[in-house]
């Protein structure tokens, strides 16, 4: 992105973006490590957040929201199945699909995993930012849902 020529308030503004792109993306990171997901791959993470949010879903549904094959999201699926986070049961409207749900281990595991990464996120406030900068970081984050939001 390139910012106009002599206007000081878009090159600002593209400074800022780079900025933030790159300290969210490391954020992102330091919370990842945070939660120790186990063995499990970022895709099999995913499929279980999509099913935290979205609810009880096909593995067809599944497949389209994450952007794969259904043989692949099957094979996913297989894994997550096997390791007791996900179960299946059959559709009352088509016995022949079958619907995907959180286990209620891997719903204990998913709490536990955020509890991690706030308690961590947490610390990192208490002990790095004063008390003003905690309140400045309150505003910041007003405007990132802002952004986000847009």
């Amino acid at each position: 992105m390139n910012a106009p020529p002599n206007d000081p308030e878009a090159a600002r503004a593209a400074a800022v973006a780079g900025e933030l792109r790159v300290v969210v993306g490391k954020l992102i990171r330091r919370l990842r490590e945070q939660a120790q997901p186990g063995d499990f791959t970022w895709s099999q993470m995913s499929v279980l957040g999509r099913l935290e949010r979205d609810g009880p879903a096909t593995v067809t549904t599944l497949a389209r929201a994450e952007g794969v094959r259904p043989q692949s999201m099957g094979a996913t699926v297989a894994v997550l199945q096997g390791a007791g986070l996900v179960r299946g049961a059959a559709d009352p409207a088509d016995g022949r699909q079958t619907i995907l749900s959180l286990t209620p281990a891997c719903r204990e595991m998913i709490k536990a995993s955020r509890a991690a990464r706030e308690d961590w996120l947490f610390r990192a406030i208490r002990t790095n930012l004063a008390t003003a900068e905690q309140e400045e970081l309150a505003n910041a984050v007003e405007l990132l849902k802002r952004l986000v939001d847009s």
